[in-house]
């Protein structure tokens, strides 16, 4: 077994909670005892992916909220939230609200560009205001704001008997501003997200620069690099700076055969995505990783993009079966976690 220097400090997972149409209260419910196993486990934190108009949780916010309240320790993000579809003075208030009700759990991580397919929602999601809406990293910015406390407008106070008005979002949440990330797979991202006082996430795509060779690990430790350079130099008081890598890994230690053999599959599927550059934007896909614990440690030891980071949350496979996320949940906890050098949290 290879050796780190930095045992790895946080472990989490990232969940897409997918549902059958025909039952989605099943899924959502699966959703949440897969994140209450990995209390029970030890992680240190339960990430939800965010999939609008499609078979998975279109609302993380209510997720994070029925999850924190039957959770007591474990750590609750959104990777990511696409901002395009948000009102960002409504969603402050929204996170604000379930942080306290999870007691400072949340880490809302965000990113902006216009909402997927654009063309087909936009009649729905902004009728009035389509063409006029701002995608860019000042929509993010301005949520960030929202959070921190900053006034909305100049007007409070008490008006008539009963009605008491703030000048800011409400209920503000302390520390919620220093617990936002910001979902980068550019250089272009990451250098902003580090000089605006995000923490970074970064998962299994990035967009490399033209100049750049299509190696993902060496692309990713580039972009982390970057960023910690621009938040080393930022004015920003927010944030400490923490990146967080996003793999998918699928340990097969106590795997049954028939299990073996379905996620080999579905690797064997996403695999030929990662040999070249996708698309006009040269998307690179980085490969699932599967095998036992020991294989799989030995190949992020490997990773130049994991060598720069400390914490991450592993993706789980989609369209898996709840069992499955079980014993994979159970075999990273067990065996992947502690051979990087990771320690179960307490309680």
């Amino acid at each position: 077994m290879p050796d780190s220097s930095r045992p790895l400090r946080k472990l989490g997972f990232l969940t897409i909670g997918l549902f059958n149409p025909a039952d989605p209260a099943a899924g959502h419910e699966s959703t949440l005892q897969v994140i209450e196993l990995g209390e029970r486990l030890g992680f240190d934190s339960a990430w939800l992916r965010h999939r609008h108009l499609q078979f998975g949780i279109s609302s993380p916010i209510a997720i994070m909220a029925a999850a924190s309240q039957r959770t007591s320790r474990i750590a609750l993000g959104t990777a990511v939230t696409p901002v395009g579809w948000e009102n960002p003075l409504r969603l402050a208030e929204d996170l604000a609200t379930v942080d306290l009700l999870a007691g400072g759990r949340i880490n809302p991580g965000l990113s902006v560009g216009e909402p997927m397919h654009y063309d087909t929602v936009k009649h729905e999601l902004y009728p009035d205001t389509a063409e006029l809406e701002d995608f860019s990293y000042a929509r993010v910015d301005r949520l960030a704001r929202l959070i921190a406390g900053e006034p909305v407008r100049e007007f409070s106070g008490k008006q008539g008997v009963v009605e008491e008005f703030s000048n800011r979002v409400e209920p503000h949440s302390a520390g919620l501003r220093e617990r936002l990330w910001y979902g980068a797979a550019s250089s272009k991202s990451a250098i902003w997200a580090g000089a605006h006082g995000f923490n970074l996430l970064t998962s299994s795509v990035i967009f490399p620069e033209e100049n750049q060779e299509p190696v993902f690990d060496r692309i990713q430790q580039a972009q982390i690099r970057a960023y910690r350079e621009a938040a080393a130099a930022s004015t920003q008081p927010h944030g400490s700076a923490r990146v967080s890598q996003g793999l998918v890994v699928i340990p097969t230690d106590s795997a049954s055969a028939k299990q073996r053999e379905k996620y080999q599959l579905y690797v064997d599927e996403r695999t030929p995505r990662t040999k070249a550059p996708q698309g006009p934007k040269r998307m690179l896909f980085a490969p699932d990783l599967i095998g036992t614990s020991e294989q799989i440690a030995e190949q992020l030891y490997a990773h130049a993009g994991f060598q720069e980071v400390d914490e991450v949350a592993f993706a789980l496979p989609f369209s898996f079966d709840h069992e499955d996320y079980v014993q994979i949940l159970t075999d990273i906890a067990t065996t992947l976690g502690p051979a990087l050098g990771w320690t179960p949290a307490a309680g």
